[in-house]
C-alpha cells in the first residue's frame, strides 16, 4: 500500500515539474543575434565572410587564417543563412509517447544535453549521406525565431505545401536517368535521406536514436529519465545507440569515443577497415565511416581561456561536426564561431510531438533559421568534440590537421587530448611508452585530465 501511494506521488512529482517546464520553454523572447560585416564566420568549417565591399582577395586572407589549405566559402548572409538552417535542430518535446519506466511525455527541463548529442550525431549522419554541401531546399522559407515568438501551437500548423509531393519518394532506379533528370533524381533521393536522418531521432520507443532508446541505454550508466546527462556520458550513449541500431544505413557507420583524452589510432583505423576476403590475406578495404567522439575538459572550474584559439581552430575543420557542450547546467550544441563569441544551437525550446511515420510530416520544427551566440567566457570545460572520418585518408588528414591545431601554448604543458599509435589494449598493459617515459594515469569515464 505504501509503495502505491509512494509511486503516485512520485508520478504527480513528474507530472507537475513536465507541465511547469512545458510552459516555461515554450516561448522566447524577442532577441536578435547579430553579426559583425567586418570578421569572418566560421560554420562547421566553411567561412563566411559578410563584409559589403571588400574584394575576393582580402576576405580570403581573413578566412585562411583559420582555414588554410582547405576549401573556401566566401558567402553572403543569404548563404550563411541558408547553411545553417540547414543543419538538424532537436530540441525538448511534448506530448510524446511515455518513457518506459517513468511517467515522462516530455524532456523540457533535463534532456538538453541528450538533444545536443543528437544534433551531433546528425550532423555526422548529414555528411555520411548527403555531404557537407547540401542544403535543405526550404531552409530560407521559414520565420526567423528572433523575430516573433514563435508557440508550440504554432509549430505544429508550420507545414509546406511543397513537402506533400517527397510523399513516398523511392531511390532512382537502376538505369540512368533521362537526360535532363539527373539533377532532380538527385534532389528526390537527398529528401529521401533528410527523412531517414530526421525519422532516426524520433521521439517514440521504435527510433533508432531517439530519446526512448537514449534513456534505456543510459541505464547502464546509472542515468534515467529525467537525470541530468554530462557530455562525456552521452558520447558513450551515442556510440551504443549507433552499435546497436538495425537500419542497413546505420550499420554502415560507427562510434569510436576517445579515452582519456587519447585517440588511439590502430582503433579508430580498425573501425574504417575491415580483412578482405580469405582469412590469409592482410590486406583490408574500406568499411565503415567513423565519427570520432572525443570528451574533453578544457579547465578547473571554468574554461581556462588559453584553450579559445584550440576550440576556434577545431570548429573551423571541415571534418568538425561540432561541440556538446554549453554554460553550466545549459547544453548547447557549438556549430561555430565569429570573433570572440560562439555560434550555437539551443535546444532549450518545447516544441510539441511530430509522428514522423505519417507520410511527408513537417520538417520545420527540425530546423533552427536563426544562430544564438554566446561569449568564450562561458562556456563550460566540460564537452564533447565530435569529428566525422569517412575513410582512412579522411583519417589521416584528420591526425595531420588536428595536430596542428593541438599544439599547446606556451603557457600549457600538454594538449587538450592527443592522438597515439597503436591500439589502447597495448598500453593498458604497461604504464611506460614505449620510450620508458611514464603514461598519463587512468581514470574513469566520468573523469577528466585536467590542464
Amino acid at each position: 500500500m505504501e509503495n502505491n501511494e509512494r509511486d503516485d506521488v512520485e508520478k504527480l512529482k513528474s507530472m507537475f515539474l513536465s507541465a511547469w517546464h512545458n510552459v516555461q520553454y515554450s516561448w522566447i523572447l524577442k532577441t536578435k543575434t547579430y553579426f559583425s560585416r567586418n570578421s569572418p564566420v566560421f560554420l562547421l568549417g566553411k567561412c563566411y565572410h559578410f563584409k559589403a565591399e571588400a574584394s575576393v582577395e582580402s576576405v580570403a586572407g581573413s578566412c585562411s587564417d583559420k582555414a588554410s589549405e582547405r576549401k573556401l566559402v566566401i558567402g553572403s548572409v543569404v548563404e550563411f543563412r541558408r547553411d545553417f538552417a540547414s543543419r538538424i535542430w532537436l530540441t525538448y518535446r511534448e506530448q510524446f509517447p511515455q518513457i518506459q519506466g517513468s511517467s515522462f511525455t516530455s524532456d523540457c527541463g533535463w534532456g538538453c544535453t541528450l538533444r545536443t548529442g543528437q544534433m551531433l550525431l546528425a550532423q555526422g549522419l548529414v555528411l555520411h549521406l548527403l555531404g557537407r554541401d547540401w542544403t535543405w531546399s526550404d531552409a530560407l522559407k521559414m520565420d526567423g525565431l528572433d523575430t516573433e515568438s514563435w508557440t508550440a501551437s504554432a509549430a505544429r500548423k508550420l507545414v509546406s505545401s511543397l513537402e506533400s509531393s517527397f510523399q513516398g519518394l523511392k531511390p532512382p532506379e537502376s538505369h540512368a536517368p533521362a537526360p535532363g533528370r539527373a539533377e532532380e533524381a538527385s534532389t528526390d533521393l537527398n529528401c529521401v535521406h533528410h527523412r531517414k536522418i530526421v525519422s532516426w531521432f524520433a521521439d517514440c520507443p521504435a527510433a533508432q536514436i531517439g530519446v526512448h532508446r537514449l534513456i534505456e541505454l543510459g541505464h547502464a550508466s546509472g542515468k534515467s529519465a529525467g537525470d541530468w546527462y554530462g557530455p562525456a556520458v552521452v558520447a558513450h550513449i551515442l556510440r551504443k545507440a549507433v552499435k546497436e541500431a538495425t537500419d542497413p544505413e546505420l550499420q554502415g557507420i560507427t562510434v569510436y569515443v576517445a579515452q582519456d583524452c587519447t585517440v588511439y589510432s590502430a582503433d579508430v583505423i580498425d573501425s574504417l577497415q575491415k580483412p578482405a576476403q580469405g582469412p590469409e590475406t592482410e590486406t583490408r578495404v574500406d568499411r565503415k565511416a567513423v565519427i570520432i567522439l572525443i570528451p574533453v575538459r578544457l579547465g578547473g572550474e571554468k574554461t581556462n581561456p588559453e584553450y579559445f584559439d584550440f576550440v576556434k581552430g577545431i570548429l573551423s575543420l571541415e571534418y568538425c561536426i561540432g561541440i556538446i557542450g554549453g554554460k553550466p547546467k545549459q547544453a548547447y550544441y557549438f556549430v561555430g564561431f565569429q570573433d570572440d563569441s560562439l555560434i550555437y544551437m539551443d535546444p532549450h525550446y518545447c516544441q510539441s510531438f511530430v509522428d514522423v511515420s505519417m507520410n511527408g510530416f513537417p520538417l520545420e520544427s527540425f530546423h533552427c533559421p536563426s544562430p544564438k551566440k554566446m561569449s568564450f567566457t562561458k562556456l563550460d570545460p566540460s564537452c564533447t568534440i565530435g569529428f566525422y572520418s569517412r575513410s582512412v585518408q579522411d583519417f589521416e588528414k584528420i591526425s595531420e590537421e588536428i595536430s596542428k591545431v593541438l599544439k599547446p601554448s606556451s603557457k600549457e604543458k600538454y594538449p587538450a587530448f592527443t592522438f597515439v599509435k597503436g591500439h589502447g589494449r597495448d598500453y593498458e598493459q604497461s604504464e611506460l611508452t614505449s620510450e620508458g617515459e611514464p603514461r598519463h594515469p587512468q581514470y574513469s569515464s566520468g573523469d577528466f585530465v585536467l590542464l
